[in-house]
């Protein structure tokens, strides 16, 4: 049922032809582009799901601890686009190969969410797709302290979501947080976690 919906609600979607404009025009009022430290970088991420016994699963990374770039935190596959690379599905296929092992035959890509601006200077565009149930994830230790999988029925229920939040810059803004066993997943991955779960849940009738 979860993955006929998720079909209907991103079928037709398109990748960003510039994600970084497409992030920019998503920041609330009051956040302008000078706000960053630096231009936005385009970056593309791959949200995975798997189906265990018949339960629907988001696939998640935890970041090593001594990266420059969000050491330690919770994220799906992904990163920064490459000159060689032709567009947002390339570098979130390149990026999920690289960074857990899994071979872009083992994906189906069903979509795309919106492109969202992050306090760390870029501008990441996701990427749905549905994992194949016996695919091997393979993550590399330089980068991929742990893969694991959360039931994407626990991001729908609203119970489980805090809205909190933060100061960066002088600027006040949201974020969304959830706590799942020991791991806290938060700031960017929690929000494009969110713009998921809420255009589902925007459409179940």
């Amino acid at each position: 049922m979860l993955k006929q919906l998720i079909e209907r609600r991103l079928k037709g979607t398109r990748p960003p032809v510039d994600p970084v404009a497409a992030a920019l025009e998503r920041l609330p009022n009051g956040i302008p582009e000078a706000w960053f430290q630096r231009p936005l970088i385009s970056a593309a991420v791959l949200v995975p799901l798997i189906e265990r016994d018949s339960v629907l699963k988001l696939v998640l990374t935890q970041r090593t601890e001594h990266l420059d770039v969000h050491p330690g935190q919770i994220s799906f596959p992904g990163g920064r686009c490459e000159p060689t690379d032709t567009g947002t599905l390339c570098t979130a296929l390149r990026e999920t190969r690289e960074e857990i092992g899994l071979a872009a035959e083992s994906i189906t890509v069903v979509g795309y969410l919106e492109s969202m601006a992050v306090v760390t200077g870029f501008a990441v565009a996701p990427v749905v797709g549905f994992v194949a149930a016996d695919a091997k994830f393979t993550p590399d230790p330089f980068e991929v302290a742990e893969v694991f999988e959360v039931p994407l029925e626990f991001f729908l229920n609203e119970a489980n979501h805090q809205l909190r939040e933060r100061t960066v810059r002088g600027i006040t803004m949201p974020f969304s947080e959830y706590q799942f066993e020991d791991k806290r997943i938060w700031g960017a991955t929690a929000m494009m976690i969110r713009d998921f779960t809420n255009l589902m849940q925007n459409h179940k009738s």
